[in-house]
C-alpha cells in the first residue's frame, strides 16, 4: 500500500468531534475571606507607627507601575488603607502576616513586611497573647 492510501484509512478511522457552539463562560463566585477582620483586636503597639513620605511615594509608584486601582481622592488627598492579620508567637514576636486583599499584590506584601518591622520591639507584652491573631492597619496617603 502506498503512504497515501494508509493516510486515507487513518483519516477514516479517526473520530471527529461535531462542531459545538462555545459554551458560556462560567464565572467563579468571588471568594470571601475566612478572616473576620472586624473581630480581630488591634495590634497593641507601644508607639503607633506611621508610614514615612518615602513609603507613601513607593506605594503610589507601585500602584501606578502595576495598574492597581487607586483610591478616590477627597479634597485632593488620596488614602489607601491596608489591613494585615498578624499572628504573635510565644516569644511575643510576629510569626505570620496575612494582608487583606486590595487587588494590588505588591502593596499588600509591602504592607505585610512593614508590619513585621513596625512590631519588632514595639509591642506592649502585657496586651499580647501568644498564639493570638491581631489586626494592624496601615494608612498610606498622598496628594493627587
Amino acid at each position: 500500500m502506498t503512504a497515501l492510501a494508509l493516510l486515507g484509512m487513518a483519516l477514516q478511522l479517526t473520530p471527529v468531534a461535531p462542531l459545538m457552539p462555545p459554551a458560556e463562560v462560567q464565572v467563579a463566585p468571588v471568594a470571601r475571606s475566612p478572616i473576620d477582620w472586624e473581630a480581630l483586636p488591634p495590634l497593641p503597639y507601644r508607639r503607633t507607627p506611621r508610614p514615612t513620605p518615602q513609603m507613601n511615594a513607593f506605594v503610589l509608584a507601585e500602584m501606578k507601575r502595576t495598574g492597581c486601582p487607586h483610591p478616590i481622592p477627597v479634597a485632593g488627598n488620596a488614602q489607601l488603607r491596608v489591613d494585615v492579620a498578624v499572628l504573635i508567637g510565644d516569644d511575643h514576636v510576629v510569626r505570620a502576616t496575612i494582608p487583606r486583599a486590595i487587588n494590588c499584590p505588591t502593596v499588600e506584601q509591602y504592607a505585610a513586611g512593614l508590619v513585621v518591622s513596625y512590631a519588632r520591639g514595639n509591642l506592649v507584652p502585657r496586651f499580647v497573647n501568644a498564639g493570638s491573631w491581631y489586626r494592624a492597619v496601615l494608612l498610606f496617603d498622598w496628594v493627587e
